[in-house]
């Protein structure tokens, strides 16, 4: 039939079909500066809100240069890949010796749907996939709460769903909520929770196939078995599990979300290759800015020498803590603003395994594990499914917990991490080891921080001189938005100073 149509001309011969161009995803450009510009623009700072500036000035014709005082662009945005050295300020130095195609994404991991990161991935043929961010197989482990063995999220879900619906059910069943409710509300109300939380006629939870299957159900004879020794409220409530419910329900972290396919740097990548590699300068330190009125100098090492560059304007794009330390004659103002803007620690480790038993004896694809230890979040790879071998994320701590683990030897780090792993996952997270990585941002040069705390709100008055230029600088950054910590506070940040610098020069 297909071919009789081809031959009539109302579907695609198989000739025809082979001389079809590939499919081209549609690019969203959502941002683009009016007018052409034509001005030498030097951005302090080769992360993500810096190069996001000079793609967008480069794209109006401005002449960029980025200045980037690591061996990489991108900042924050840093995937661990074998081969990969770094030193951090307490003088530990490591090499990661992740296998080809394995690698952490040491920084920013994720993006949620709705941010500005993704039109970016588009525009700049970025493919991206799903990051599972919650994992109904994934466990929750409490030892302080008494816990003795990891529960699965499901099973913590429905018992405390379940014991909650239950509650509150009979609480109106028994005229609780009379006075807020009327009948016919109460009949709803009872009805969502006899759904919500698996109820029976008789408003009790006792057990749901939610909780999941000691057997699992398969052919003929092989009937479903589902969990037992369902615990009390009482005991379901002592666990402290429901505490980490609602992580789903933030806005910035609900399902979906995605990561770039092959690690989270393909994102810089993208701008560097599209700006043009030789004006993203690498291992140039600014050691002074300096505003002449006409124009700005910006002096700079690289390679033990000092060079100078001049242009008309500049951005500095770099984390407020470093720039704070550089000489500058933008005012106090600027330097006190710098200077409220308070640097926030985190740390993680990549621990490579030979093989995926996380999948094969867990059956755990993805997702996070939540625990009360100082590993905090224990993360499975979201990609490289049936892979030979896989990269797990061993803690993602915050604050003092994560200074208190950079302190630490890498070895030391990475056998406190497989210690508490052990607990939760059995003799494999020891025995299938291969090698770790652990990176502290706070200890780490040219960033020391994971992200910033902005007291007040970035429109807070204090930050004024950081929202205005000051003379012809501009500053840029997700410290200067409201989704700090996140690649889309830096990519509006930067569209909001480079709008403002072409409206100047057009004017």
């Amino acid at each position: 039939m297909f071919a009789t149509m081809g031959a009539l001309g109302l579907a695609p011969t198989a000739q025809a079909a082979t001389r079809e161009p590939a499919f081209d995803a549609p690019r969203k450009s959502d941002f683009t500066l009016s007018g052409k510009g034509a001005a030498k623009v030097v951005i302090v700072g080769g992360g993500i809100a810096g190069l996001t500036s000079a793609y967008e000035l480069g794209k109006a014709g401005y002449e960029c240069t980025v200045l980037e005082a690591r061996d990489r662009a991108g900042g924050r945005n840093f995937t661990v890949r074998g081969g990969d050295t770094t030193t951090d300020l307490y003088g530990n130095r490591q090499t990661a010796k992740f296998t080809d195609g394995h690698y952490m994404n040491a920084g920013p991991a994720r993006i949620p749907q709705w941010m500005i990161t993704l039109d970016y991935c588009r525009e700049l043929d970025v493919p991206i996939e799903v990051f599972t961010n919650i994992n109904a197989d994934a466990y929750i482990y409490n030892e302080s709460a008494g816990m003795t063995s990891p529960m699965r999220y499901r099973t913590a879900k429905a018992d405390t769903y379940g014991y909650v619906s239950e509650l509150l059910a009979k609480a109106t069943d028994k005229g609780a909520l009379d006075a807020e409710l009327t009948s016919d509300d109460r009949e709803r109300l009872i009805e969502f929770l006899k759904d919500f939380g698996d109820l029976g006629d008789t408003l009790d939870y006792t057990e749901s196939e939610r909780r999941g299957y000691s057997v699992v159900p398969a052919a003929a004879g092989t009937p479903e078995v589902r969990c037992s020794n369902v615990p009390t409220a009482s005991e379901v409530l002592a666990t402290g599990v429901g505490r980490y419910f609602s992580f789903e329900f933030g806005y910035d972290q609900a399902m979906l979300m995605f990561q770039p396919v092959g690690g989270m740097d393909q994102i810089p990548r993208a701008p560097v290759r599209a700006i043009g590699a030789p004006k993203v300068r690498t291992g140039c330190a600014v050691t002074k800015i300096t505003d002449t009125g006409g124009g700005v100098t910006v002096t700079y090492t690289q390679g033990g020498r000092t060079h100078q560059i001049d242009a008309d304007y500049c951005i500095g794009a770099l984390p407020p803590n470093i720039l704070a330390k550089i000489p500058h004659n933008l005012g106090t103002g600027v330097q006190s603003a710098l200077e409220a803007i308070t640097p926030q620690s985190a740390g993680k480790i990549g621990l490579e395994y030979r093989s995926h038993w996380w999948e094969s004896d867990h059956n755990i694809y993805g997702g996070i594990t939540e625990t009360d230890q100082d590993v905090v979040h224990i993360w499975h790879p979201s990609y490289g499914f049936h892979g030979e071998r896989g990269v797990m994320i061993g803690y993602y701590n915050y604050a003092d917990t994560a200074d208190a683990y950079a302190k630490l030897t890498p070895k030391e780090r990475e056998n406190r991490a497989v210690t508490t792993g052990v607990k939760i996952y059995g003799d494999k997270y020891l025995t299938e080891l291969a090698s770790s990585f652990s990176q502290h941002w706070r200890q780490f040069s040219h960033q020391e921080a994971a992200w910033h705390d902005t007291p007040g709100g970035p429109d807070d008055a204090r930050y004024k001189p950081l929202n205005e230029p000051s003379g012809r600088v501009y500053f840029a950054g997700d410290w200067l938005s409201y989704t700090a910590a996140w690649q889309h506070g830096a990519f509006t940040s930067a569209r909001k100073a480079v709008t403002a610098l072409n409206r100047r020069v057009l004017a």
